[in-house]
């Protein structure tokens, strides 16, 4: 009989953290919504440009369309949350989403693209990032980093794995690319939308849990009211060195990750099937790069180790050119092992710089004003790379080569480099270094 009354706390200490399946949900819904509608539409680029016999600079302007619009609703998304919550919040992003991608392989013209880009942009604001990480932070302290950098991983993972799942589909000309895109459209009201509406809880007191799965209440660590506010950050001259320094690198991330494709096709004549390949390398090597970089982090300074990626991404740009051509001592490469090494240098310096940039943040001018600060980051960052985008594509399509666009992104690079290097913490914010 004694077996049958157990104490009444033995059972909860049994049950399985719930955390663990609220992260394991927001990373699906991270992979899907991030490499949906921003890793596939690129890798489609060429596709779109043979159908709706369009310009690279017209195709590219899908891709903007979404950053943009997710940069300019960006600064909402405190609010939302405050007054629905994250979850209601999450699962209109989730029905906006799924309205939009089921839309897509039906699409007549680029204009109706371009709608359903908008409204991409709107969702992954409603369940992209920010709000993901928004929750994770309710469910994990002393394990937060690890959660959301598994959150990021799952990103990098997904324009892995997700153009060349599709890639058969797409170059095959009895399916195509919108029978592709229709398999994934598909998949996501199978596995993230369906997941989001039944495993997704608000926070762990909804459930009977603390954070981390403790037995008891987590202590949240030191008071977050050191460092710097937003009016003084401004005033340093690291604040002003981290948006430039980041917002450069994001115009090379974006320029390069949106004409990839078209330029491994129509510059470096491969095959769809291994330029598809090719440009999935690069977020294959991005993954490794978040945990290297941020394993690095641990002990060192966070602004060096900032200024380490960027010097590989800046090098991985160097890569696209090799010495010959006419009106410049140099030409874009057409060779597949350079274009290898291309794709693991500037892969692993795309992961590093944008697990860095968060970080380096905090280090700088400390929690007091964290979100502020990197909202405004945030911003800087969307709209260069919205920059990148339009503007490398429309070079491309005036010039008829990648040659002086790719010529600007490398020198777009070293700026970044050389801003990166500037950054130093602020002498006076107290206990920096931990985000």
């Amino acid at each position: 009989m004694s077996n049958k009354n157990l104490p009444s706390d033995q059972p909860e200490k049994a049950k399985r953290f719930y955390g663990t399946y609220v992260a394991g949900t927001s990373m699906l819904i991270y992979f899907f919504t991030n490499g949906m509608a921003l890793f596939i539409p690129p890798n489609l680029f060429p596709r779109l440009m043979e159908e709706f016999q369009a310009t690279a600079a017209e195709v590219s302007t899908t891709v903007a369309i979404t950053h943009l619009v997710a940069a300019l609703l960006a600064p909402f998304v405190g609010h939302l949350v405050d007054r629905f919550g994250v979850i209601r919040t999450l699962r209109v992003g989730l029905i906006v989403m799924a309205v939009c991608f089921s839309l897509y392989p039906f699409a007549g013209s680029l204009v109706q693209l371009y709608w359903l880009h908008a409204g991409l942009g709107l969702g992954l604001i409603l369940a992209g990032l920010l709000i993901n990480v928004v929750l994770l932070s309710k469910w994990f302290v002393a394990k937060r980093g690890r959660a959301i950098g598994l959150l990021l991983a799952s990103s990098s993972a997904a324009g892995f794995m997700l153009p060349p799942l599709i890639s058969p589909l797409v170059t095959n000309p009895q399916w195509g690319w919108r029978w592709g895109f229709g398999l994934l459209a598909a998949l996501f009201w199978l596995i993230p939308f369906i997941l989001g509406f039944l495993v997704m809880k608000e926070s762990p007191g909804e459930v009977g849990q603390y954070p981390d799965g403790s037995a008891r209440p987590v202590d949240k660590g030191p008071h977050l009211e050191t460092g710097l506010t937003l009016a003084e950050a401004v005033r340093t001259r690291t604040f002003w060195c981290l948006a430039i320094g980041s917002g450069c690198l994001w115009f090379c991330i974006n320029a390069i990750n949106s004409q990839a494709t078209i330029f491994f096709e129509k510059e470096a004549g491969l095959l769809p099937q291994r330029a598809t390949f090719l440009y999935s390398l690069i977020f294959g090597f991005a993954a490794p790069g978040k945990f290297l970089f941020g394993y690095f982090s641990d002990t060192l300074a966070k602004h060096r180790v900032m200024l380490m990626s960027s010097v590989v991404l800046l090098l991985g740009c160097m890569t696209l050119f090799e010495p010959g051509g006419t009106d410049f001592p140099f030409e874009l490469t057409r060779n597949v092992p350079r274009l290898v090494v291309f794709t693991a240098l500037f892969g692993l310096g795309l992961g590093g710089s944008f697990t860095m940039i968060q970080l380096v943040a905090v280090e700088s001018f400390g929690q007091r004003a964290r979100g502020k600060i990197l909202g405004v980051i945030t911003l800087v960052d969307s709209l260069a790379g919205t920059l990148g985008t339009v503007l490398i594509s429309q070079l491309r399509t005036k010039t008829g080569t990648y040659l002086t666009p790719f010529i600007i992104v490398t020198v777009v690079a070293m700026i970044a480099v050389i801003n990166v290097l500037l950054i130093k913490p602020v002498p006076c914010v107290n206990g920096q270094g931990e985000p």
